[in-house]
């Protein structure tokens, strides 16, 4: 395991994080979790390997995550990178017991901050970008949280890259905390952040953090067994029972990039997960930036085989093989910059002669 800057800021991360939204079983078939006594043998296994960075939420399995991550992180509790949530409504009732204002900040950081038996948390993500908060009011009131020293830092997760441009832009105006992480949802399956998000936090120097990693399982291959020859439909009846969340992610286009995560990992040797994040730990190397995936697991056996990506990298021609499979179209104004006509009329015949760092 490796440690990363998060973001600027001199945090250091490990370059995995170990997500906890399943340590616990209160959310039943909306998302099966783990026991106790399976969350501890995921967590120890995590930091045996060198992890640091534990990534929880408020909401998560209605608060166990947050007591779970509190009681074993307390052996050592300087040694952990903490990162807990506030937005999602934890009372259906109260229109004030969700969102972003200063209201349901502050409730929400004094009720996690007794889960987890801590005095304060190293990494407060804002959940979701909630518009009828005000951007002010959510940039103030968190700086006011780490002048306090209840938080040490702040980051945003599921928000469009003008939202976080504009925070930090204000935030440093005023000389407040900016954001130093984002967290996006991001795979082989899910390039989109490519168009904006990506680009932003590179230029910016924000750290990304990315959630399902593995497609909601479907670049682990389990929904793409060649033995049973199942079809689209088949396959999301199945997905249906286990996951309901993420049928999102069933579709012929998905299949087939699984498919070639499938391949590789078979030429290589190595399980389609690890295949899988590698190819997102690649990616600083291909200009987008430093990203960490967020790691979730039901069982020991599947944190010993995300883990196991960290033994190996892909070659040149398997990253490009994943790429190719994959890639989407970034439209407009992106496809139309990096055209050949618009090229021709912005640098003339000069071009191929520039010698571009920025790259």
């Amino acid at each position: 395991m490796r440690y990363k800057l998060l973001g600027k800021s001199g945090l250091r991360v490990s370059e995995l994080c170990l997500g906890s939204m399943t340590f616990g079983q209160n959310w039943g078939s909306m998302l099966s979790g783990a026991s106790k006594d399976e969350s501890k043998k995921i967590f120890d296994y995590y930091v045996e390997k060198g992890g640091n960075f534990i990534d929880t939420a408020n909401a998560y399995q209605d608060g166990t995550s947050e007591k779970y991550v509190g009681e074993f992180i307390d052996y050592n509790r300087e040694k952990f990178v903490l990162a807990t949530k506030y937005t999602i409504n934890t009372n259906p009732d109260d229109p004030n017991a969700g969102g972003n204002h200063r209201k349901n900040l502050i409730q929400s950081v004094n009720a996690s901050l007794k889960r987890l038996n801590t005095s304060y948390i190293d990494l407060l993500w804002v959940h979701v970008w909630d518009p009828m908060t005000p951007i002010e009011e959510v940039m103030r009131g968190l700086d006011d949280l780490i002048r306090n020293e209840k938080i040490l830092y702040v980051g945003i997760s599921d928000a469009p890259a003008w939202v976080v441009s504009q925070a930090n832009s204000i935030a440093n105006l005023r000389g407040w905390s900016p954001f130093i992480g984002i967290q996006i949802m991001y795979s082989l399956i899910e390039r989109t952040p490519e168009r904006e998000l990506l680009p932003m936090a590179n230029a910016l120097d924000i750290g990304i953090t990315a959630w399902s990693p593995l497609g909601g399982g479907v670049l682990t291959g389990k929904y793409n067994n060649n033995d049973k020859k199942q079809n689209n439909g088949d396959i999301k009846k199945r997905f249906d029972s286990e996951t309901p969340m993420n049928t999102m992610f069933i579709n012929e286009r998905n299949n087939s990039i699984a498919k070639e995560v499938q391949a590789i990992a078979t030429e290589i040797n190595k399980t389609p997960s690890q295949v899988a994040l590698n190819w997102i730990r690649q990616q600083n190397k291909h200009g987008k930036g430093v990203i960490i995936p967020i790691l979730g697991a039901r069982t020991e056996g599947q944190i010993k085989d995300n883990l196991g990506c960290l033994d190996f990298e892909l070659n040149a021609d398997q990253i490009k093989r994943l790429d190719d499979k994959s890639k989407i179209q970034l439209g407009f104004p992106h496809d139309f910059i990096s055209g050949e006509a618009t090229k021709a009329f912005t640098y003339g015949n000069t071009f191929s002669l520039i010698d571009n760092h920025r790259e």
